[in-house]
């Protein structure tokens, strides 16, 4: 079965072009005069540079013919018989129980196709606007959290539904989705489950909304983060710790780049007071 998106996401030429447009306009717009409009025009211009480019980045990386599948539904089996080891929820239960609610099927599988990079791109944009002193340290967090994704990625892992013995469906294919192809080519790579970019993404969205405002809703949006881990369960596409990994990656990345701030913050201090006890 041909693989076809369900929602057209930009290719990642589109971005490369979208990334030279927006750093062409960075450049022009730095020669104009300075002016409040100018400088947040130049800011806005770079940082969707910065953003394209890595989009297009992590789509080139998810293109790779990874064609082996060398002791992926091993290690499949391997992380099933740990998580049944800790008592985790069977993901197979969450499965039969969305199967037997059809409307429940249809919203796992719409979620998961078409809600992780809508929201992260409103979340930027929104932090951005109205948090810019604390949107560099989450878009840095999201990158080092896609990174390791992406590195990770080199060890193949079957995801929960090509473990025979388990029992599941292609929820997706089932339902119409056709969210993808033939494993382990391009963009359809099924054996990179481990960890869910997915999960990674929805914690970059829900924590970070929930400890940048105060706002009431954060209680809401918070919620997007157990909801894609619940999403990614029932339709198979993940195992739990797919989703522990790539929540454990983004507290690293973060934690790096708070203590990375804080030395170059110190650095900058000693020496404003060097300078300051050599101008005296």
């Amino acid at each position: 079965m041909p693989h076809t998106d369900p929602v057209p996401w930009p290719t990642w030429d589109e971005a490369a072009i979208a990334c030279a447009l927006s750093l062409a306009a960075w450049v022009v717009v730095r020669r104009l005069p300075r002016h409040p409009v100018t400088l947040t025009l130049a800011a806005a211009f770079k940082e969707f540079a910065l953003i394209s480019g890595l989009y297009a980045i992590w789509r080139i990386a998810r293109q790779l013919p990874f064609t082996h599948e060398a002791g992926a539904v091993e290690r499949g089996r391997e992380i099933a018989h740990l998580q049944d080891w800790l008592h985790l929820p069977s993901e197979i239960g969450l499965q039969h129980f969305a199967i037997q609610h059809e409307w429940l099927a249809r919203f796992v599988n719409a979620y998961y196709a078409t809600v992780h990079v809508p929201a992260l791109i409103v979340f930027l944009i929104w932090l951005w606007i109205f948090h810019r002193d604390k949107y560099p340290h989450w878009r840095n967090g999201l990158v080092y959290v896609t990174l390791g994704c992406l590195l990770i990625r080199f060890i193949r892992v079957a995801p929960p539904r090509f473990v025979p013995e388990l029992g599941f469906v292609n929820l997706s294919d089932r339902l119409g989705f056709q969210i993808y192809g033939d494993p382990g080519v391009g963009i359809s790579d099924q054996y990179a489950a481990m960890p869910s970019i997915h999960v990674a993404w929805a914690a970059v969205v829900g924590l970070g909304f929930f400890c940048v405002t105060r706002n009431p809703l954060r209680w809401l949006v918070v919620l997007h983060l157990p909801i894609t881990m619940y999403v990614v369960a029932a339709t198979g596409h993940h195992w739990w710790f797919d989703g522990i990994v790539a929540l454990l990656l983004l507290w690293a990345g973060l934690a790096f780049d708070t203590r990375w701030r804080r030395r170059r913050a110190q650095a900058l201090s000693d020496r404003g007071a060097v300078e300051a006890l050599e101008a005296a």
